[in-house]
């Protein structure tokens, strides 16, 4: 009998433990289903750019962007099945994120191989779902021709009655440039490159937009190399997000040539366990390479606030980085003069069709109102999550900072697009897993959604079903502007109640299941 009990025992204990391992890999087989199919479906419809994107793309010869011209997809067609890719791919993440946290190791190089093999298909394949690096070629191109992108608007080159003049985009045509003056600089190196070409041009866009997406992958699997959990978690959040490889790799935004030099200028002032001061050498490259994140796109001077704020107890290489970032910042703007300071300060405070202060836009009366009450918000929860943001990445004293500030005006700000969390994203994959990483993936999600297919013309098109436009309008003007709302008071409901969860990524939480359940290898490599 005692040796009957024993046994009966073992096994009553053994059985939580098998299900917990079951369900991890459950888990692991939705992350890859889900990230694998998003990724498919995005190569196929980019695929098939001229059936339903705009504005058409003439061919570049045996150079790259290739497509499929015999491939046709309608606009209804590639909306619906990018709505399912979004929705997939968010769910393969959640879902590889909780594997993760249950002790799930899946094979690391089979993940990096897969990601290597989306990014190079999606750069070699024309641009879909955002018109703006058209628009970033345009700008390249007149300044190739001699002429400033802050004083010359793109519809000069629609008049020129030349190939390039077929790929300019009618959007933003009347508008000079509002980038800063290295992503001018890199526009136009790409023009000269493309020459004549507007295909050949933005593939040059896409391909440097690839490199500096790879350089933070890359960064992230060598310094978090040691830990198995938190390498694996930053390689779903950045290098095999579909929703990033979307949004950035297939649409080439700009945004992650700022997002990389940022964030190399973070981790530039190396660890500081115990609140140990970075030589100056460090201090320098730091604010040198968040000078030239700033000179491509102005919100990351956040990242200089954040090492400000890393640097505010060494008034020596605080003043020493602020050199170094001026330094870098500042010749660009010299160069091109008053137009691009203006172009700077003139760029309004539009509200896009995703955030949650479409509602004040429709009524006259607040539209005037809407930058001031999103600037005090901001300040206000930017103040907040400084003050009540946990100690996370504590060796790297400006990953946090910059991450709170990041937050507050990603969140809050009302002209937001999907694209601009990079700036986010890079920065948590240095912090410690927490339930703002729902937060920025729920958002990530929404937003994405609310821009597809990409182009808010395409999608208005006779023979379009009006079921889809049904639910365009239906994502674009209630669902997602809730979803942005219900994040935004979720950051400050985690910022007032402390309840962040913060945890090492392979650490469940307290009174979960797979507490105490041994890794599950779930691949090998």
């Amino acid at each position: 009998m005692p040796s009957v009990t024993g046994a009966s025992s073992a096994s009553s204990a053994a059985s939580p433990a098998r299900s917990a391992a079951d369900m991890t890999r459950v888990l692991v087989r939705l992350a890859v289903a889900g990230i694998a199919g998003s990724i498919l479906i995005m190569i196929v419809v980019s695929l098939a750019h001229d059936s339903w994107m705009y504005p058409p793309m003439a061919r570049s010869g045996a150079a790259p962007p290739w497509d499929l011209r015999s491939l046709h997809v309608s606009a209804g067609v590639a909306t619906v099945a990018l709505w399912v890719a979004v929705l997939a791919g968010a769910g393969g993440v959640v879902a590889g994120l909780l594997a993760v946290q249950r002790g799930a190791r899946p094979g690391v190089r089979a993940l990096l191989i897969a990601a290597a093999l989306a990014v190079a298909a999606l750069t070699v394949l024309p641009p879909a779902g955002s018109t703006d690096v058209f628009d970033y070629a345009a700008y390249g191109r007149i300044m190739a021709l001699g002429h400033s992108p802050y004083l010359v608007t793109p519809h000069s080159l629609r008049v020129a009655h030349n190939a390039f003049a077929r790929s300019v985009p009618f959007t933003w045509e009347h508008v000079v440039s509002v980038y800063g003056p290295l992503a001018t600089v890199e526009q136009f190196l790409a023009a000269k490159l493309g020459g004549l070409s507007a295909a050949r041009v933005v593939f040059w866009l896409k391909l440097w937009n690839a490199i500096a997406f790879g350089a933070v992958a890359f960064v992230a699997d060598r310094l978090l190399r040691s830990d198995p959990a938190r390498r694996l978690r930053a390689h779903l959040l950045w290098t095999i997000n579909p929703l990033l490889l979307w949004d950035i790799i297939a649409a080439g935004h700009l945004d992650v040539l700022a997002a990389a030099a940022g964030l190399l200028g973070l981790l530039a002032l190396g660890r500081q366990p115990d609140g140990a001061r970075p030589g100056l050498a460090r201090v320098l490259a730091a604010g040198a390479l968040i000078g030239i994140a700033a000179d491509i796109k102005i919100n990351y001077a956040l990242f200089g606030l954040g090492l400000a704020w890393a640097l505010r107890r060494s008034p020596g290489r605080l003043a020493a980085a602020g050199a170094a970032a001026i330094a870098t910042g500042a010749p660009g703007y010299l160069g091109f003069g008053l137009p691009a300071v203006r172009a700077l300060a003139d760029r309004r405070s539009q509200v896009s069709a995703d955030t949650f202060y479409r509602f004040l836009s429709f009524d006259p009366h607040w539209r005037s109102h809407v930058t001031p009450v999103a600037a005090v918000l901001v300040v206000a929860v930017a103040l907040l999550a400084l003050r009540r943001m946990p100690a996370g990445a504590a060796a790297r004293p400006a990953i946090r900072p910059a991450l709170a500030l990041s937050a507050a005006w990603l969140f809050l700000w009302p002209y937001q697009f999907p694209w601009y969390d990079v700036m986010i994203i890079c920065l948590l994959v240095f912090y410690p897993a927490s339930r703002l990483d729902w937060l920025v993936l729920g958002r990530l999600a929404a937003a994405t959604i609310a821009t597809i297919p990409g182009n808010p013309p395409t999608i208005i098109v006779a023979g379009t079903s009006h079921v889809v436009i049904l639910f365009h309008n239906a994502f674009v003007y209630a669902l997602v502007p809730l979803a942005l709302l219900a994040a935004a008071a979720g950051l400050v409901a985690l910022c007032l109640s402390g309840r962040w969860n913060l945890r090492d990524p392979g650490r469940p939480p307290p009174g979960t299941a797979g507490e105490g359940v041994a890794p599950v290898p779930a691949a090998t490599a």
